[in-house]
């Protein structure tokens, strides 16, 4: 069972609000600290006013993390529920999200290893949703501010909001719209010309993601490229650079050590195949 905290202990474990970790389009994220013996730093999601797309969102997330527990999926603590007052607490992850993990820790001199044991952490964590979990959970808004890194680099899937749950036989999701962010959103979401919308909607967006990691996706043009290549072709396009061995031009600022330029072109395969990967998870489902 899930604990229930009333408004006011609310405010008692943020000071009042104190320290603001981040906003969003969903609400505030305060840290504050567990009422108990423990102390244990929290983080705490104040949603905004009651209205029924937010409503459902607080229901998704409540229900998708309170049936998840895995290493790298954020634990679930509480929540509170009252009148117009919604919030949802959870670990806190001092190293942030991974857009700000990449973009503070790794502008001058990338972490290669890290960034490969963050891409296969999150991998992991999807494996569970998809496969492992009590219920088949398909998140469909995997990018780099819902991936959260804790004191010990290790990733962890957050915000539910928009998640959907089933069962673990099923498929097909029915949907009567497209959800996620825009530059992560599978292309089946927008037509069925690709295909009915499942969970591998969300390994369409890990290989964005990854490819994100590495910095292929801040190449010069790439919204604008006079091919008039869309987003949903981007993964194919990076891997014929690959096969002309122009993957590594994006790091010419940068020295690296052949093992690590190993990791980078592991990582680009990973990212740019992500049909490669939905044909191995659609293999391994048969077995």
């Amino acid at each position: 069972m899930l604990k229930r905290y009333s408004f006011e202990q609310v405010k008692k474990m943020t000071n009042s609000f104190a320290h603001v970790l981040g906003k969003g389009g969903f609400g505030i994220v305060y840290k504050g600290k567990l009422p108990d013996k423990s102390g244990r730093d929290i983080a705490l999601k104040i949603l905004k006013e009651s209205s029924q797309g937010n409503a459902e969102e607080f229901i998704n997330e409540l229900v998708s993390m309170s049936r998840a527990s895995h290493v790298n999926i954020v634990s679930l603590f509480g929540f509170c529920y009252e009148g117009n007052n919604r919030a949802i607490i959870y670990e806190f992850m001092p190293n942030g999200s991974l857009d700000k993990f990449i973009s503070e820790n790794m502008s001058t001199k990338k972490d290669w290893k890290a960034l490969y044991n963050i891409a296969v952490g999150v991998a992991r964590g999807l494996e569970y949703l998809h496969n492992s979990c009590v219920s088949k959970i398909v998140h469909f808004d995997i990018k780099p501010q819902n991936i959260l890194i804790d004191e010990e680099f290790c990733p962890k899937i957050s915000d539910f909001g928009l998640a959907k749950l089933g069962k673990r036989k099923e498929s097909i999701i029915s949907m009567l719209d497209a959800r996620g962010t825009v530059g992560y959103i599978a292309p089946e979401m927008f037509s069925k010309n690709y295909g009915g919308v499942s969970h591998k909607s969300d390994v369409y967006s890990y290989g964005m993601v990854v490819l994100e990691m590495i910095g292929e996706t801040k190449r010069e043009g790439v919204e604008t490229s006079t091919s008039n290549k869309s987003s949903v072709y981007f993964p194919d396009w990076v891997y014929d650079d690959l096969e002309r061995k122009e993957t590594m031009r994006l790091l010419e600022d940068h020295i690296i050590e052949e093992e690590d330029e190993k990791i980078v072109k592991k990582m680009t395969l990973v990212g740019s195949n992500w049909w490669f990967i939905i044909f191995i998870i659609d293999l391994l489902s048969l077995l």
